[in-house]
C-alpha cells in the first residue's frame, strides 16, 4: 500500500509540474493588455489605460480587502495584466555593496539576508531589488526593497478579485534614479487554469489508456486469426514443395552426380597454374600456356630445357611430359626456347 500511495502521489506531482509548464507557456503567446495603477497620497489608486482605451476611469480604492471602482475599470481590469505602483514610503529600502562575481548569485545572496537587513523574515516579507551597478572596482550596488507581505497579498488579492489576470507590485527606489524595483509578482487566475489543464491531462491519459487497451485487445484478437491464416499457408506451401521435390528428386540427383564428376575430372586452371610456378626454376619464363581439356601446352625461355621434363613429371599435378616442338635458340633470346606438353592429373579425386 505505502508503494501504491507512493506512486499516486508522485503522479499526481508530475501531473501538476506538466500543467503548469503548459500554462506557463500558454501565457508567454497570449500576452493580456497591461494596466497600470499608480497609488496616490490618500491611498487611492489611479487608473492608467492600456493604449487604445479611454484614460479617465476615475480611481481605484481598496478598504478592509475590498477593491472598488467605476464599472469601466473593472471591465478594463478585468482579464488584463495589472502592474501596481506603490509609493516608496510603502517599503523599506537598504543598500548593498557585493563583489562583481556576486551579481551571478544575486537571488540567493538577498533572500539568504532578508532577516539581517530587514525587519522581517523570509515568509514575512516580500522583496525586489534594483538592477546592479557598478560603484568601484570589482564592487556593485544593488537597493532591495522590502515590505510586509500580509499587506502586499490583500492589494493584490483585492485587485484579483476583480477579474486581473496577473498582478505586480513595484516601486521606485528613494535615488534620484527613481528605478523601478519589481517586489511581488502573482498569477491570479493560475491556480485556475492549471486545475482546467490538469483535468484535461488526466481526461487525455484515461483516453489514451482506454484506445491503448483496444488496440492491445483487437491486436491479440485479428493477431491470432492472421498467425492461423499464415501456418495454414504455410503448411499448404510445405506440401507442394514436398510434392515437387519427390518429381525431381531423380533429376536433380543426376544433374547433382554429373557436376560432381566434371569437378572431379576437369583440371583447375588456377591450380594448374599455380602448380607450374612451383616447378619451373627461377631462371626459365613462359611466354605461352594453352590448357586444353586434360591437357597442357608450356612455351618459354630456360637454361636447361631437359630438366623441365623431369621437374614437372615429379609434380604430383602433372604426367606425361615430352617435348611437343623442337628446342630452338635464336641470336636475340637469353636462352633456350622450350616447347612442352604434359598431361594433367585430376584436382580432386573422385568419390568412392
Amino acid at each position: 500500500m505505502n508503494i501504491l500511495r507512493q506512486f499516486g502521489y508522485g503522479f499526481s506531482r508530475w501531473i501538476d509540474s506538466v500543467a503548469s509548464t503548459i500554462v506557463s507557456i500558454l501565457g508567454r503567446f497570449a500576452a493580456p493588455r497591461l494596466v497600470r495603477l499608480f497609488e496616490q497620497a490618500n491611498g487611492s489608486f489611479t487608473v492608467q489605460a492600456p493604449a487604445g482605451k479611454p484614460s479617465s476611469f476615475g480611481s481605484l480604492t481598496i478598504s478592509n480587502g475590498v477593491a472598488s471602482c467605476s464599472d469601466a475599470a473593472t471591465a478594463t481590469l478585468k482579464g488584463s495584466q495589472v502592474e501596481l505602483a506603490m509609493r516608496p514610503r510603502q517599503f523599506f529600502f537598504r543598500t548593498l555593496e557585493l563583489p562583481r562575481r556576486a551579481s551571478e548569485f544575486l537571488d540567493g545572496i538577498v533572500r539568504a539576508q532578508i532577516d539581517r537587513i530587514t525587519p522581517w523574515t523570509a515568509n514575512e516579507a516580500v522583496v525586489g531589488w534594483s538592477r546592479p551597478v557598478d560603484v568601484a572596482s570589482d564592487k556593485i550596488s544593488v537597493t532591495v526593497a522590502a515590505a510586509p507581505r500580509a499587506q502586499i497579498v490583500s492589494l493584490t488579492r483585492a485587485i484579483g478579485e476583480l477579474g486581473a489576470k496577473a498582478v505586480f507590485v513595484s516601486t521606485s527606489s528613494p535615488d534620484a534614479d527613481k528605478t523601478t524595483i519589481r517586489v511581488f509578482e502573482q498569477s491570479a487566475t493560475a491556480a485556475l487554469e492549471v486545475r482546467k489543464v490538469r483535468r484535461l491531462l488526466l481526461g487525455g491519459l484515461a483516453a489514451s489508456c482506454l484506445l491503448a487497451g483496444l488496440a492491445i485487445g483487437m491486436d491479440l484478437v485479428i493477431g491470432n486469426e492472421l498467425q492461423s491464416r499464415q501456418d495454414d499457408v504455410a503448411r499448404r506451401i510445405a506440401e507442394r514443395r514436398g510434392i515437387i521435390r519427390a518429381g525431381g528428386d531423380a533429376v536433380t540427383n543426376s544433374a547433382l552426380a554429373k557436376l560432381a564428376r566434371r569437378k572431379n575430372q576437369a583440371p583447375a586452371d588456377v591450380i594448374v597454374l599455380e602448380a607450374l610456378s612451383n616447378v619451373l626454376p627461377d631462371k626459365t619464363y613462359v611466354t605461352e600456356l594453352r590448357i586444353e581439356g586434360d591437357k597442357v601446352q608450356v612455351v618459354g625461355i630456360t637454361n636447361d630445357a631437359p630438366s623441365l621434363i623431369r621437374l614437372i613429371e615429379e609434380s604430383p599435378h602433372f604426367s606425361r611430359a615430352t617435348f611437343f616442338a623442337p628446342t630452338t635458340r635464336a641470336p636475340s633470346d637469353p636462352g633456350d626456347r622450350y616447347h612442352i606438353e604434359a598431361r594433367i592429373k585430376p584436382a580432386f579425386a573422385p568419390p568412392s
